[in-house]
Order: structure tokens, then C-alpha cells, then sequence
């Protein structure tokens, strides 16, 4: 695990705020986190369930921890729920995930209007069935001028995908003369980015042990704190989320300095 104690807050200043989580984003110094939402299939596996049981029991999950980070002040929150690479998988297992984003969506929509919360989709997600993208279009506009927590929904992504598609719309740009070639800049890559419109990461977190990104928002990343938990996803609440922060705060950012 990557954990660097330093002076933002002291370990019992942090854990004062357990008890009463409101607040505590903000407190920590947290605008923005992500999570790569790790160990459905090991969670079923462990109880002799379907692995679709491990899914739902991780929309679940899902839930629980958007209303936590939204009770927390967090101003984004990003979920890495369908990757690019996940088309791999089985197709009765891709179907049942469509199926629960489908359900979730539904569900949720006039949870996410009542709580101000804003949804924001970034990867290629048009690839998906139309009726599924129609839902998603709808939800991300009936949500969009909601200033609450954003949450962010990484469908069909990938990072190396995004860097690509990053660098050919600025390869475009140049050659319509709109950019100069030799002046670009790390910041007109971060505008060409699907997250160009969030604030800079700040909090990367991976359940279930394991311990690398998986081509999830490599770029965002590169000055972001990483915090990795055993706990499988299904079993992550807001009081998992709390710890995170709570690590978070007790780190010291030198952003390549001393």
C-alpha cells in the first residue's frame, strides 16, 4: 500500500471527524476522488453465489457510497464501472452488468435530482444499446445544472483510449491552424480530456488488494494519492470511505518538490 504520513492533519485530528462524516472532504482537503470498484466475482465466490449476486450486491455498494461522498462535501466522485477491456468478459456477464446500470439508473434518477447530485459520463459509452444510451442522455440532462457532488461514471473507458482521442483533437487543431504544434502545452491536453470540466484528482482508491490502475484515468493521476483497501467492493460503505480520507488527510503533496 502506498501510504505517506505528512502534516496536512494529524492522525486523531483525522478520526475526530469519524463519528459525523458531514464535512469531511472539505476538511481533508478533498475535492475529488475516484475509485476503481474492485472484488464482486471474489465476494460471490467466497459465499458460492453467481457472480451476478456480487454485482448487485456492488450496485449496492455503489449507492451507499455516492450518498456518503455526497454527505461529505465531496465535490466529484468518479467510478470506474465498465472498462474498455471489460468486453472480454462473458457475454452473459457483460449482459447482466448492462442490465444492473440499466435498473440503477432508473432507480436512482430522482434520488440524484432530489440531492443535487450532477451525473457526468466520461468513455465512449455511445457504443452501448441505444435504449441504454437514450437513458443515459436523459438522466446526464435532467441532472446537468444540479451543483451538488458530481458523480462521474466511467463507461466503455479507458485511459490510453482517452489519450488518443486527445491527441488526434489537437492534431486536428493544429492542423486547422487553431494551435500552434510547438507551443502545446500539458493544459491543452488536460482541456482535450473527458474530465477537463472536474476538478484535479485528488484521491485514487482500489478495493479488494489488488494494487494497480488498469488503464483508469492514467493522466488525472500522475500527482494523485493512491490508497489501496483488501476490502472487496460490495463491502465498501461511507465508513470506508471516511478512512480513505481520513489516510488522505494525513499525507503530505509535494507535486514532484521537497
Amino acid at each position: 500500500m502506498i501510504f505517506r504520513p505528512g502534516p496536512k492533519l494529524s492522525k486523531a485530528e483525522a478520526h475526530s471527524a469519524a463519528p459525523a462524516h458531514a464535512g469531511l472532504a472539505p476538511a481533508c482537503g478533498l475535492r475529488h476522488a475516484a475509485i476503481i470498484m474492485d472484488g464482486n466475482g471474489r465476494w460471490a465466490a467466497r459465499r458460492n453465489l453467481p457472480r451476478f449476486v456480487g454485482h448487485k450486491q456492488g450496485v449496492e455498494a455503489v449507492r451507499t457510497t455516492v450518498r456518503a461522498a455526497r454527505d461529505m462535501g465531496l465535490e466529484a466522485l468518479t467510478l470506474y464501472a465498465f472498462s474498455s477491456e471489460n468486453w472480454k468478459r462473458p457475454e452473459d456477464e457483460v449482459s447482466d452488468l448492462m442490465g444492473l446500470l440499466r435498473h440503477f439508473i432508473r432507480a436512482d434518477v430522482d434520488e440524484f435530482i432530489a440531492n443535487n447530485v450532477r451525473l457526468k459520463i466520461i468513455g465512449n459509452y455511445r457504443v452501448l444499446a441505444p435504449d441504454l444510451v437514450e437513458m443515459i442522455d436523459d438522466i446526464v440532462e435532467r441532472t446537468a445544472h444540479n451543483s451538488g457532488t458530481t458523480l462521474v461514471i466511467a463507461l466503455n473507458y479507458g485511459a490510453q483510449d482517452e489519450l488518443v482521442r486527445a491527441t488526434r483533437a489537437l492534431a486536428a487543431a493544429a492542423a486547422r491552424g487553431e494551435v500552434n504544434a510547438d507551443a502545446i502545452e500539458a493544459a491543452h491536453i488536460d482541456a482535450m480530456l473527458d474530465t477537463s470540466d472536474l476538478p484535479p484528482l485528488d484521491l485514487l482508491i482500489r478495493t479488494s488488494g489488488e494494487q494497480r490502475l488498469s488503464n483508469f484515468l492514467l493522466w488525472q493521476a500522475a500527482y494523485a494519492e493512491l490508497y489501496f483497501t483488501d476490502t472487496l467492493w460490495p463491502d465498501f460503505d461511507g465508513n470506508s470511505l471516511a478512512e480513505a480520507f481520513q489516510s488522505y488527510a494525513t499525507r503530505e503533496r509535494r507535486f514532484g518538490g521537497r
